[in-house]
């Protein structure tokens, strides 16, 4: 059975606090894991969390600032100590290549499992599997930074009663989504086109084109609000968002799920940065992210 769902491991920004780890995502994709922005801490959260260094498949990085990197080396570290049976990539920004290499090897370990490095330095498509494809855009930071976006190919949704109208039945339904035609009957006959999902992971960054066009017809947008509007000039000057902008971009985006998280250790309650998502007019399913939450994907349109 296909899985997916967000694994939220941790969710502060800068500074870990009493409830709140550094950042650390893991995206459940059918079989696959991706795991983004493993912050210090992130391997105990993944214990705590009932994932596994077999779980990861690729390995995400917006930017090398420590919250959303300092838990590489360990991560890397326990793939290779459980001998991960399957091959890893490593998509960040190929500016940051030294500090990969650093975080990678920061110790001495025995390297049991192949660990892809595959550095990102512009806009557009960086892996493709058979159920999705993996972009990048690039983000507004102090240090260059980019989001991901995952888009499941569109498909079709088989229609009982145009199949029983055709005869079709069986494991024929399965040879006319594989051949496209059959009998003479095509695929478009006895279905109805079924848009992929989509999701967009967006950390650190100001207002910019590549939010927005990250976050355009998700599903899912994970998005930081570091900050509350009140101090949107804050938020500002250090690359970051307030709960209202990133609403608003969700909303304008057509954003079927909002989860906000990377908050500021500044602020003590959590349901403010929901009631600002809410006045600044998104009206989809919203989600306050807190540390070991875990998040379905909506079902598809």
């Amino acid at each position: 059975m296909s899985v997916r769902e967000f694994v939220v491991l941790g969710t502060a920004s800068q500074v870990p606090t009493r409830h709140r780890n550094h950042n650390g995502y893991l995206l459940r994709w059918d079989g696959e894991g991706i795991l983004f922005d493993p912050g210090e801490g992130t391997q105990r959260q993944m214990l705590r969390a009932g994932v596994a260094a077999h779980d990861i498949n690729r390995i995400c990085i917006t930017h090398f600032h420590g919250d959303h990197s300092l838990g590489l080396a360990g991560v890397i570290q326990r793939i290779n100590l459980d001998q991960v049976p399957h091959p890893v990539a490593a998509h960040y920004p190929a500016s940051g290549q030294k500090f990969f290499e650093r975080l990678r090897y920061a110790t001495a370990y025995r390297e049991t499992v192949p660990i892809t490095e595959e550095p990102v330095s512009e806009d557009g498509p960086v892996a493709q599997s058979t159920s999705y494809l993996l972009e990048t855009r690039r983000l507004s930071h102090p240090v260059e930074s980019f989001g991901y976006r995952i888009t499941e190919p569109d498909g079709h949704r088989m229609v009982p009663e145009w199949l029983e109208h055709h005869g079709i039945k069986g494991p024929d339904v399965g040879r006319i989504q594989r051949e496209g035609k059959l009998y003479g009957v095509p695929l478009d006959a006895v279905s109805e086109p079924r848009p992929g999902q989509r999701f967009a992971f967006v950390m650190d960054t100001r207002l910019c084109t590549g939010v927005e066009e990250l976050a355009e017809g998700c599903d899912m947008l994970v998005i930081e609000s570091t900050f509350l509007d009140e101090d949107e000039r804050l938020a500002t000057d250090h690359g970051h968002l307030t709960a209202g902008q990133a609403a608003r971009v969700a909303r304008d985006a057509g954003v079927r799920h909002l989860v906000l998280t990377h908050f500021s250790q500044r602020y003590t309650d959590p349901a403010e940065f929901e009631r600002q998502a809410r006045a600044a007019g998104f009206e989809g399913e919203l989600t306050v992210a807190a540390d070991l939450m875990r998040v379905p994907l909506p079902k598809r349109g």
